[in-house]
């Protein structure tokens, strides 16, 4: 099943091909272009909660 965040990815990727023109050596934007798409709808829905993250991120390791 496709969801929001397939189709916000795919429009990132082609966003940034259409804006290299396709040249080889920036095609990695695209991969960049999609996943930064994918995580704006991830959050919209509500899948990836920021504050989470950042708490996670913070958290000490056991022993320290």
């Amino acid at each position: 099943m496709i969801t929001v965040k397939h189709y916000l990815g795919l429009l990132g990727f082609l966003f940034v091909a259409a804006w290299i023109a396709f040249d080889f050596g920036r095609a990695v934007l695209c991969l960049v272009g999609a996943a930064a798409f994918y995580l704006i709808g991830e959050i919209v829905q509500g899948d990836l909660d920021l504050g989470e993250m950042q708490a996670r991120m913070r958290r000490q390791p056991p022993g320290r």
